[in-house]
């Protein structure tokens, strides 16, 4: 590793990764005192400018969707930050914290030391030198187009990751692969530029927007669900369709199709021009309706117990009527004959660790981990979905693992101080030996 070597730095903690992940790490370990460094290979959350579409918004309410230290100063408590303004957001919370971050650094390999603690850091910049290393690299690194994509240079593909605007995309009409958030707000947008839009929708959750007043992630809090530490069974690819687009409204997967939006089942394969679904549609759409309407339920006793004088919305329970694509399913699109030139894959991410050459996968290359700590000692992960809950996926949820992390890591430096004063103590003179009884220090 010396051809990275134009530099040696040592520290207890490194960090890898600038955003929000990393810059939660660096306000836990600042205020701990643990010696640490943050390296970052683009910018400060460069993801939120760079692989997203121009118009998204966060998720979340600017209420919700921060960290405990600092509010959004310029957008409203109930609106939903644009994505350069969580950007921004993140930026100045690092100021404020005084992170140490240097941006520009690429971690290319971290291996075991030999012999001695720690790891040795291989980087675009020079060889770091830590005690601990805690990736926060996020769950979506790269972009995932399933192998059944079309080989078929006459039709665009891209993912959405690489989505910008409808301009983007040829003349005619767009398969959306994918129903998820980012499915779902892409191919609403490019029906009101005017394109014929294809959704293939696959199981999801719908959660309401709001209800009864209440945003969702409100109604999430109070009912326990953020906190729920276990996926249940069978959800593993289930995906959420929440928006904040528009000033945030409840996704209704029939209402965009009485639009015009064309909805067909998951997306099978495609061979000779022709692309075939699965007959899954109506079944996914129940499966959202029930969803939506459990939480309703869940929503509504949690008022009635607690006597909360909320505005009943019985409204929200009415479901527009199956529109024909739904009733009369699309099986098989000719691409050609229905002037289909492009095709959005928003079928998630996948992560890579290829640069980390530590004991703390399994198997199937997934981290090993319990609430972020590794099962390779010094080796920590902060900032994946369900790293200790269900709200990890979400900015304040980074922000509590982060805090959890950190405070092991502080707690692991407590005994090995205690060690280091030992052994001086060992090695010293008697004289030398009274004199640092007292000033030993102790572990809490």
């Amino acid at each position: 590793m010396t051809e990275f070597a134009v530099e040696r730095v040592e520290i207890d903690t490194l960090v890898v990764g600038g955003g929000q992940a990393g810059v939660a790490m660096s306000e836990h370990l600042g205020n701990l005192g643990v010696p640490h460094l943050v390296v970052e290979r683009d910018r400060i959350a460069e993801a939120w400018r760079t692989s997203r579409w121009d118009s998204l918004v966060a998720n979340g309410p600017a209420w919700h969707d921060r960290f405990p230290g600092m509010e959004f100063d310029d957008v409203e408590a109930d609106a939903f930050a644009p994505k350069e303004r969580v950007a921004a957001y993140f930026e100045a919370y690092a100021r404020k914290i005084g992170a140490p971050i240097r941006t520009g650094v690429e971690v290319r390999k971290v291996e075991r030391n030999e012999g001695r603690p720690g790891f040795t850091v291989a980087t675009s910049q020079g060889v770091i030198e830590a005690h601990r290393v805690v990736v926060a690299t996020g769950p979506f690194q790269h972009p995932v187009i399933p192998p059944i994509a079309a080989d078929d240079d006459r039709l665009m593909q891209i993912h959405s990751s690489e989505y910008r605007n409808p301009r983007q995309l040829p003349e005619g009409a767009v398969l959306v692969v994918g129903a998820g958030s980012s499915g779902v707000q892409i191919a609403e947008e490019l029906q009101r530029s005017g394109k014929r839009v294809y959704l293939s929708v696959g199981p999801h959750d719908r959660p309401p927007r709001a209800y009864r007043g209440r945003d969702f992630c409100w109604w999430l809090g109070v009912l326990g669900e953020w906190d729920a530490e276990v996926m249940q069974p069978g959800t593993e690819h289930v995906t959420i369709a929440v928006s904040g687009a528009d000033g945030g409204k409840t996704i209704d997967f029939r209402e965009l199709a009485h639009q015009g939006m064309t909805l067909v089942g998951r997306t099978q394969a495609f061979a000779d021009g022709v692309v075939t679904f699965e007959a899954d549609l109506a079944d996914n759409l129940a499966r959202g309706d029930e969803s939506y309407l459990a939480m309703l339920d869940a929503a509504d006793d949690y008022a009635t117990r607690n006597g909360l004088d909320l505005p009943e919305e019985p409204e929200a329970r009415r479901i527009p009527p199956d529109p024909v694509c739904v009733t009369h399913p699309i099986r098989e699109l000719d691409l050609a004959g229905s002037g289909v030139t492009a095709v959005v894959w928003a079928t998630g991410f996948t992560v890579d660790y290829g640069w980390l050459d530590v004991d703390a996968f399994d198997e199937d290359g997934k981290p090993q981990h319990q609430r972020g700590v590794s099962s390779e000692p010094g080796v920590y992960f902060v900032g994946l979905p369900w790293l200790s809950r269900r709200g990890s996926s979400f900015i304040w949820g980074v922000w509590h693992d982060a805090k959890h992390i950190a405070d092991h890591i502080a707690t692991q430096r407590k005994y090995l101080a205690y060690h280091e004063a030992a052994q001086r103590q060992a090695t010293n003179t008697p004289w030398e030996s009274s004199v640092n009884d007292a000033s030993a220090e102790r572990v809490n």
